[in-house]
């Protein structure tokens, strides 16, 4: 079955236009300034780059436009690692490349590997070697592209749409499979703060915390392997 590009409203903010997801009713990032809370959130969140190590790798669930992973390569550049940064995301309803492009307009400080991923993702590559890390994104549900990846995380990044907007990202048997594919001492970081998440991810085997949440939201989650 093909995958769904998504259908798109856009919500006009002073950062510039951002996505909203009409299947899901939920903007693709804080309306107040998505790389900022990206950076709160699952930068800080998985204590990077603190804990970066040469070939370290993150899985993510829910690619979205991109700006995930490109606040990751940044941030990998401007620790000055030597090796190279894996990033794997998956994701069910790929985003048009004029889309992803308009999103990412609002952050030119990533304007150079913005670019490149956009001319990647118009090309319908899925794979997108940058100078210092490698990018792969799998398309489809997760619920089933998870179980069969080969592949294992340092650090993941656990950003669908709202659980009560979108459960099938947060089902148990899902998280279970994000802690299956994890390394030792893996850590998790997530917006969400919904007590059956915590549950399903503590029941997973990670242990849990909730800290505080990017500005007006009062709380996130992390968590260890």
């Amino acid at each position: 079955m093909r995958n769904q590009t998504p259908r798109l409203s856009w919500r006009n903010t002073p950062q510039g236009d951002v996505p909203v997801s009409d299947r899901f009713d939920d903007p693709y990032y804080s309306l107040d300034n998505g790389l900022a809370e990206t950076r709160h959130v699952f930068l800080e969140g998985n204590d990077l780059p603190a804990r970066f190590t040469p070939g370290f790798v993150i899985g993510e669930l829910g690619f979205g436009t991109g700006l995930n992973a490109l606040a990751a390569v940044d941030l990998w550049r401007r620790a000055g690692m030597k090796g190279r940064l894996q990033f794997t995301s998956f994701e069910a309803f790929p985003m048009a490349a004029d889309d992803m492009q308009k999103a990412l307009a609002a952050w030119p400080e990533l304007g150079a590997d913005a670019e490149f991923l956009v001319e990647c993702w118009a090309r319908g590559q899925r794979r997108a070697a940058f100078d210092c890390a490698d990018l792969e994104v799998i398309e489809g549900d997760a619920r089933t592209t998870l179980p069969a990846w080969r592949g294992a995380a340092d650090a993941w990044f656990l950003d669908g749409f709202s659980p009560a907007r979108n459960p099938e990202m947060w089902e148990p048997s899902l998280l279970a499979e994000v802690a299956r594919h994890a390394r030792a001492g893996a850590t998790l970081a997530t917006y969400s703060a919904a007590g059956h998440v915590r549950r399903a991810l503590a029941d997973a085997g990670f242990g849990v915390t909730r800290t505080s949440g990017f500005r007006g939201k009062r709380h996130m989650t992390r968590g260890r392997l």
